[in-house]
């Protein structure tokens, strides 16, 4: 079995990891169709690789609803949209919380549950969540809360389909080379003080292998889980991070 022909649905399609699954996809043959709020990013994305491009906001239900009745039965659905956000816990307001739960969680629980409720038979869920849903780091507990959140609703889910051709996994990178590591390199910048290179140096120190996670990275993992030989894979969390624990 291979991707050539399947219908990938990829939400926050238009940058990032999003971006990469969109070109991985399209190149081994699947039909792409890329979602997210901004029309803009989505649209360029669209004319570089051929997927179909929806605006749609995960955090509401009839939003996400309405993507999947635009964009027609989907075999694969990846629940990539994600925010970060970052400040001391007593300086986190409420509304700070809301967000990241909002986006990072109840984003994929709508996503999974309206991609599977159209899954017409032989399908994978896959959520796109980060080393912080396994463990923690300091000034983003509302964000590791989330990432979290989704690692359970990810082994929670594969039970419920494991009778059935469909797997529900999770792949969690670590600090990509993403546009939103290059926000959180800015924040430290202008926090701290630190120039460019000792704000990487604090972001890559995390990963065992010194580097940033390229997105390409995931993009493969994630075709792994589509293709054969990954049947039996079902309910994992797969960290992508040069062997952080």
């Amino acid at each position: 079995m291979t991707v050539t022909g399947k219908r990938v649905l990829i939400t926050g399609g238009g940058t990032g990891v999003g971006a990469d699954l969109a070109r991985a996809f399209a190149g081994a043959g699947a039909e792409v169709v890329i979602c997210g709020r901004r029309k803009a990013p989505l649209e360029a994305m669209a004319e570089r690789t051929g997927a179909r491009a929806l605006t749609a906001d995960v955090t509401d239900e009839a939003s996400v609803q309405a993507m999947f009745a635009a964009a027609g039965p989907c075999d694969i659905v990846i629940a990539n949209a994600g925010a970060a956000d970052s400040a001391p816990l007593g300086r986190t307001t409420l509304e700070q919380w809301n967000a990241m739960l909002a986006v990072n969680l109840t984003g994929p629980f709508l996503t999974f549950r309206e991609g599977l409720a159209q899954m017409p038979g032989w399908g994978r869920l896959i959520a796109v969540a980060s080393t912080a849903g396994l463990r923690g780091y300091a000034y983003v507990a509302p964000y590791a809360a989330a990432k979290h959140g989704v690692v359970g609703l990810v082994r929670s889910l594969a039970l419920e389909v494991a009778r059935r051709p469909v797997t529900v996994n999770a792949l969690c990178p670590g600090f990509l080379d993403t546009e939103m590591t290059a926000r959180s390199l800015a924040t430290i910048m202008g926090k701290t003080g630190k120039s460019r290179d000792q704000a990487l140096a604090a972001l890559t120190a995390t990963n065992p292998q010194g580097r940033l996670i390229q997105p390409a990275e995931v993009s493969a993992a994630a075709l792994w889980l589509c293709g054969p030989g990954s049947e039996g894979v079902n309910g994992q969390a797969i960290a992508i991070s040069g062997g952080e624990a």
